[in-house]
């Protein structure tokens, strides 16, 4: 881990999963964990703190937190100051690995990467709650995340609100047909050298440095996705479009679009509106249309009639890179809406 100069206190931990045990793609079952506690952690025994519980973007690796670029400071850094300031009341912050082989998990369960959803709702939130102070109820708990991380964050409140009570998603994974179609025809034409076939670029990608191509960063996503949201009867990814057209194969698409919040808010209704606090944010010049996803959302979330007032909503000038300037004002809005506030009810 880079060295971090805090107020508060990063622990790091190993945790064993056992749900993460046979994962079909043979990853490891032993898994990274961090966690923040804020300034006053030490000085005040007594006292239990809510908990924020953050996921990484696609290919995003535990460490990439601690990544510090020339005149800007990491995430960590960033809210520690917040924190020590006074300016938010004090917050755990949990740090989640979900890397899987292809790069990432989409948090989801599924028979193509493995049970990550489960892995972070059964085995983490237990084992944090065991071994620090926090306030172990859904009101004082929230999620956040950024592209994968923010979709991650909006269906896990969506499907499990009895353990999360407010969420935050920066240039979150939303609008599946704004999001991908444009990258499914890229795709096809970055398919042609490989005979249409990933698989075949999997093994070109894995035999060199990577990202070294420029269809690397969409095949690998591209890939990495279908086998988390459209795995064969195998566990196998299986695309859905035409890797020689980019026209879509509607079956598998459709399997997409039930992982799509925007699509999936209506039927969570209940566990959208018994939030506390809903934060989304987008560049306008995201890459990939995420405004227009973060806009969709948005728009849901006023459909089936959730409260304003525990919404906040937010377009910035920027792109999808480079925004992690975005979460610590964020984590400090989720610390106010979850500190010492009435309970919400917990119907979905």
């Amino acid at each position: 881990m880079s060295t971090f100069t805090l107020a508060g206190r990063i622990d790091e931990h190993v945790v064993d999963s056992v749900l993460l045990r046979g994962n079909p793609l043979g990853d490891p079952t032993r898994r990274p964990l961090w966690v923040y506690t804020p300034p006053d952690y030490d000085d005040a025994p007594q006292r239990r703190y809510p908990v924020t519980y953050l996921l990484l973007g696609y290919a995003g690796t535990l460490p990439v937190w601690g990544n510090r670029t020339a005149f800007r400071k990491p995430v960590p850094e960033l809210i520690d100051e917040i924190f020590a300031l006074g300016e938010a009341p004090g917050m755990v912050l949990v740090f989640v690995d979900a890397w899987t082989t292809y790069g990432g998990s989409q948090f989801i369960d599924s028979p193509g990467t493995g049970r990550y959803h489960s892995y972070l709702c059964e085995e983490i939130v237990p084992y944090v709650d065991a071994r620090y102070r926090t306030l172990p109820e859904r009101d004082h708990r929230a999620i956040a995340g950024k592209s994968s991380g923010g979709l991650g964050a909006a269906i896990t409140s969506m499907l499990r609100p009895d353990l999360f009570g407010a969420f935050a998603t920066h240039s979150g994974d939303s609008l599946s047909e704004a999001q991908y179609h444009p990258h499914f025809l890229t795709a096809a034409r970055q398919l042609r050298p490989y005979g249409g076939d990933i698989l075949r670029w999997w093994d070109d990608f894995r035999s060199r440095v990577a990202f070294t191509r420029e269809e690397d960063l969409n095949l690998l996503e591209i890939l990495g996705v279908s086998a988390c949201f459209s795995p064969g009867p195998d566990g196998s990814p299986t695309l859905p479009f035409d890797p020689r057209t980019g026209a879509l194969r509607e079956s598998e698409w459709q399997r997409w679009l039930a992982w799509d919040p925007v699509r999936m808010a209506p039927a969570h209704a209940g566990a959208l509106r018994a939030q506390r606090g809903i934060r989304i944010d987008a560049g306008t010049r995201d890459e990939w249309f995420l405004d227009l996803g973060a806009l969709a959302f948005r728009d849901a979330l006023t459909d089936i009639q959730v409260p304003d007032e525990i919404v906040h909503f937010e377009l910035f000038e920027g792109g999808h890179h480079a925004v992690e300037h975005r979460m610590p004002p964020a984590l400090a809005w989720l610390a106010h809406r979850i500190t010492d506030r009435p309970s919400a009810a917990t119907s979905s």
